[in-house]
């Protein structure tokens, strides 16, 4: 029996599916529905899996919820480039010593990124 053929065969990687939920929300640029929502996320997920994991995106206080008629619609507290920025800040309070954390970052970085940090750094860019 293949890797494929087990028990969690089609099973996402956990988080993959708050991920997914996650980006349909940025993608959409407005409040929407948990409906919505499972419009736009990959695979056939039930709209009660969907309606959970925007409740426990609530609950993390990820995503926004206001009353709409009988449901909710949702939508994210940050755009992409802040929830990134927030799990970053996150791992670099975590990670120990932050001196040596922020070397490692920076010198495993593409030469395009560390010039463009070092720009950033310097209060400006171009472009």
């Amino acid at each position: 029996m293949s890797e494929q053929d087990g028990p969690t065969a089609g099973r996402r990687a956990p988080g993959e599916l708050e991920s997914e939920v996650l980006a349909a929300l940025w993608a959409a640029g407005a409040p929407v529905s948990a409906g919505v929502v499972r419009e736009h996320v990959a695979g056939d997920s039930a709209y009660t899996t969907v309606l959970t994991i925007l409740s426990r995106l609530h609950d993390k206080g990820l995503v926004t919820r206001q009353r709409a008629g009988r449901g909710h619609l949702y939508a994210p507290v940050r755009d992409e480039a802040g929830h990134a920025a927030a799990g970053m800040r996150d791992l670099l309070d975590n990670g120990g010593d932050r001196a040596a954390v922020l070397a490692r970052f920076v010198s495993e970085l593409a030469e395009e990124d560390e010039k463009l940090l070092e720009q950033l750094l310097r209060g400006h860019t171009e472009g």
